[in-house]
C-alpha cells in the first residue's frame, strides 16, 4: 500500500456530514475567536465589572442550560439537521447586539437569543457520533480540535490589529460585524447535511411545543438504559465545568491587568495556545483510540494542576509554557470524554443523554461564573484559580474509580 493510500484509508471518514461541520467549523471558530480575545475587556470598555461580566456568563449557562433537554429529545426523535441547520442562522444574528452594543446591558439581551437558539448543540454532538467510525472516534473528535486551532490562530492577530487601528470598543464592533458574516456562511453551509436518524417523523409545531414535560421525563428515564459508568462520566464533567468556569472568563483580565501583559501580547499567547493545539491533536487522538479513552481523560486532569500555577504566577514566558499544557489538557479532555460518551451510549439514545448531561454541566457552569465573578472582584484575583485546583481532586478520584470503558464499543 502506497503512503497516500495510507493516508486515505487513515483519513477515510472525512466526508459526508462530517465535512460539511468541520468546514462550517472553520469560518465559526476563526470568526468567533476575534472578539473572543478581549470580551471580558470589552464587557468593562462598556461600563461592566468583574461582577457583570460573571452575570452576563451566569445568564448565558441558564439560558444555554433551558434548551438541552428539549434540544436532546427533538433531535433524537425529530432529527438532527433541521435542528442544526435552522438555529446556526438564529446564532449568527444575535450577535448583532454585541456589534451595537451601547451598553453592558445589550450584551444581556444578545447572550439570551445566541444560547437559546443552541438548542442544537445536542443534536451536533449527536451527529458528530453518528458520523464516526468507533474505531477512528478518537481521532476523529480530536481533529475538530486541530481543525479549531487552525481556524482560530489568526483570530488574535486579527483582534489585536483591529484593536490598535480603530481602538477597543470601535475595533470590537467590527470583530463582531465579522462574527455575523461567517456565522451565516456557516449556517448556510450546514443546510446541506444529511440526516442520520432513520425516517425521522414530520416535524409538528405542536409537538415541538409540548415537547418540554416530556423531554424532562425521557432525559430522566435514559439513565436506566445506559451503562452506570456514563452517569459516573457526566458527574466528574460536571465537576470539572464548574471549576473551569470560575476562572475561564477572567483569564484575559488577570493576564492584562495583574501580570502586566499588554492586549498584542496576550493576543501572541493565545496564538501559542493554539498553535500547539495544532501540533498536537492529531498525537493525542491517536493516543485516545491506542491506549483507550481513560488514561487521557486521567492524565487531563493531573497536567492541569501545573498549567493553572503557571498561570497564577506567570509572565510572558511562564504564560506560553502554561497555555501550552491547557491545549495538551484541553485535546486529551474533550478528546477522551466525547469519545467514550459515545463507545458507552447506544445512537438512538445520544440526544437525550447529551442534552441532560449539557443541562446540569451548564447549570453548574451558570454558578461557577457567578461566584468566580464574585470571588474575583471581591474577595482575591487569585482565589478561584487555586479554588480550582481543589476540584480537581473529586474529579480524578470519581474517574479512576468509577469510571470504565466498555468491553465492546457502540456504533
Amino acid at each position: 500500500m502506497s503512503l497516500l493510500d495510507k493516508f486515505r484509508a487513515e483519513f477515510s471518514f472525512f466526508r459526508g456530514n462530517y465535512l460539511v461541520l468541520i468546514v462550517s467549523w472553520i469560518f465559526m471558530d476563526f470568526a468567533g475567536e476575534i472578539p473572543g480575545a478581549y470580551y471580558p475587556l470589552y464587557v468593562k470598555d462598556l461600563g461592566g465589572n468583574e461582577t457583570i461580566i460573571g452575570l452576563i456568563g451566569f445568564v448565558s449557562f441558564l439560558c444555554l442550560a433551558s434548551v438541552q433537554f428539549p434540544g436532546g429529545y427533538l433531535a433524537d426523535k425529530y432529527g438532527r439537521r433541521w435542528l442544526i441547520s435552522s438555529m446556526t442562522f438564529g446564532v449568527a444574528l444575535s450577535y448583532i447586539f454585541y456589534a451595537l452594543a451601547p451598553s453592558w446591558e445589550a450584551i444581556i439581551l444578545g447572550t439570551v437569543i445566541q444560547n437559546l437558539c443552541l438548542i442544537y448543540q445536542p443534536a451536533l454532538l449527536a451527529m458528530v457520533s453518528d458520523s464516526l467510525p468507533s474505531e477512528k472516534r478518537g481521532m476523529g473528535i480530536s481533529i475538530t480540535q486541530l481543525i479549531a486551532s487552525v481556524s482560530t490562530t489568526p483570530g488574535p492577530a486579527v483582534a489585536a490589529f483591529l484593536f490598535t487601528v480603530y481602538g477597543s470598543i470601535d475595533g470590537m464592533r467590527i470583530s463582531y460585524g465579522i462574527v455575523v458574516a461567517l456565522f451565516l456562511v456557516a449556517a448556510a453551509l450546514r443546510s446541506n447535511l444529511k440526516e442520520t436518524i432513520k425516517d425521522p417523523p414530520k416535524i409538528s409545531v405542536s409537538e415541538i411545543l409540548k415537547a418540554y414535560p416530556a423531554s424532562l421525563k425521557e432525559s430522566f428515564k435514559v439513565w436506566n438504559v445506559v451503562p452506570k459508568s456514563t452517569f459516573y462520566l457526566f458527574l466528574a464533567f460536571l465537576v470539572g465545568g464548574f471549576s473551569f468556569a470560575m476562572i475561564q472568563t477572567f483569564t484575559v483580565v488577570y493576564a492584562v491587568e495583574d501580570l502586566g501583559l499588554s492586549r498584542p501580547e496576550w493576543s501572541l499567547v493565545l496564538m501559542v495556545l493554539f498553535v500547539a493545539m495544532i501540533v498536537l491533536a492529531i498525537p493525542v487522538g491517536k493516543l485516545v483510540d491506542k491506549v483507550g479513552r481513560k488514561i487521557p481523560l486521567l492524565m487531563s486532569q493531573v497536567l492541569i494542576a501545573p498549567a493553572i500555577v503557571l498561570f497564577i504566577y506567570g509572565d510572558l514566558y511562564r504564560l506560553f509554557v502554561s497555555l501550552i499544557l491547557m491545549g495538551l489538557t484541553q485535546l486529551m479532555m474533550f478528546s477522551s470524554y466525547a469519545a467514550l460518551m459515545a463507545d458507552l451510549v447506544p445512537k438512538e439514545q445520544r440526544g437525550k443523554v447529551t442534552g441532560f448531561s449539557q443541562f446540569f454541566n451548564y447549570i453548574t457552569m451558570a454558578l461557577g461564573v457567578l461566584l468566580g465573578g464574585i470571588m474575583y472582584g471581591d474577595v482575591s484575583h487569585q482565589f478561584p484559580f487555586f479554588l480550582m485546583l481543589i476540584f480537581l481532586i473529586p474529579q480524578f478520584l470519581v474517574t479512576l474509580f468509577l469510571v470504565h470503558e466498555p468491553k465492546k464499543r457502540e456504533e
